[in-house]
């Protein structure tokens, strides 16, 4: 009897050891609401939407201890709608993301699978429509990618460590076809953290982005500039903190190469050539320890070698009230005003207007676990 008690008093130790050195965690968030939206065609409408704060999710992510400060570490994350209860991502088990890697404490990370690029992880953060004017609150057709509207497919990627509140990062999707340039991808950046100031800067190249083959691509989401040659962007931002304001500045270039261009609306461009500038003023303010108050302004040019100039002047305000840690409520508004050659305003992922002005309103609740 002593002997068994023995046993098993030595096998709760290691399998204590082995808990301690590896973890699994289940998390998500959930967010769902009303939009406004003023003109649709020449019609006022209303709808029930989720992700608009933030994309529905679930997901699982850990790391096991393989000693010598190295880890073996993982994410799997699904994106799905709250509304009707499909997948989103075009109907990917883990369309947002899903890769595995090894981690170093003292060398940086390296992964493989379906990632974010360069210019999601260090200028997105930047923006007013990744902190709190949701996807509505990105710069027109999410041009950039700042709203990481696409992830990379068959990608690898190297993460530094932090120095000292210095990090850059790395990342190369293949285009997993005999032709070895047709759709692949790769980007780079960098940012500082450390105390009231960040700042962050990224350049992302695609070849053939959106071209089909039987690998599937470095890029099969589908993005503004799908039938282009290739697609640049660059960019940098910074943002400062005074007390419990926060004030930031982002420009981004993208440059589009290539015949039969369109946008996420599915309208064309008129010659081959296209360049489209984002400028974003924003800044947040927390009101009381629950509640947050932003704003924004974004003004976009853009020109073709036709020398047509659409340009967009956009304000994003917003306000989020936290009821716990895990859930708030909120409210977005968006205004879009088309000028130049433009000739309707389009804000993002909604359909366009009918005229030259469109206003959007979200009410959500968005809940994290």
């Amino acid at each position: 009897m002593k002997k068994s008690l023995l046993a098993l008093a030595v096998l709760g130790a290691f399998a204590g050891a082995a808990q301690a050195q590896s973890s699994v965690t289940l998390y998500g968030i959930i967010d769902a609401g009303i939009n406004y939206t003023s003109n649709v065609g020449g019609h006022s409408a209303w709808t029930a939407t989720d992700g608009v704060m933030q994309g529905s999710r679930w997901g699982l992510k850990g790391a096991e201890d393989l000693g010598g400060g190295l880890k073996a570490v993982f994410q799997l994350e699904n994106g799905f709608s709250l509304m009707n209860g499909k997948l989103n991502q075009g109907g990917r088990e883990f369309g947002r993301q899903a890769w595995v890697g090894l981690s170093s404490a003292t060398a940086g990370t390296f992964t493989i699978g379906r990632q974010y690029d360069s210019v999601v992880d260090y200028l997105g953060p930047l923006a007013s429509g990744a902190q709190w004017a949701g996807y509505i609150g990105a710069h027109p057709a999410d041009n950039d990618n700042l709203n990481n509207f696409f992830r990379t497919n068959n990608s690898v990627k190297y993460s530094s460590v932090n120095y000292n509140g210095f990090s850059f990062d790395a990342l190369y999707g293949f285009s997993n076809s005999n032709q070895f340039a047709n759709n692949r991808l790769w980007s780079i950046g960098a940012g500082y953290a450390n105390g009231p100031l960040t700042v962050g800067a990224a350049y992302l190249y695609g070849q053939n982005p959106g071209a089909s083959n039987n690998g599937g691509g470095a890029n099969t989401d589908g993005t503004f500039g799908d039938g282009a040659n290739n697609k640049q962007i660059w960019g940098l931002g910074g943002a400062y903190a005074f007390g419990p304001a926060t004030v930031g500045l982002v420009y981004t270039n993208v440059k589009i190469n290539g015949t039969g261009l369109t946008n996420d609306n599915g309208s064309t461009a008129t010659d081959t050539d296209v360049r489209v500038q984002n400028v974003e003023l924003n800044g947040k303010y927390m009101l009381t320890p629950a509640l947050q108050l932003g704003a924004a302004y974004t003004y976009t040019w853009a020109k073709d070698a036709a020398g047509l100039k659409p340009k967009y002047h956009q304000v994003n305000l917003g306000a989020d009230y936290w009821l716990s840690k895990r859930t708030d409520a909120y409210v977005i508004g968006i205004y879009q005003k088309a000028a130049g050659d433009a000739q309707v305003a389009d804000i993002n992922a909604l359909s366009p207007s009918d005229t030259k002005h469109q206003v959007a309103v979200r009410v959500g609740l968005r809940h994290k676990f």
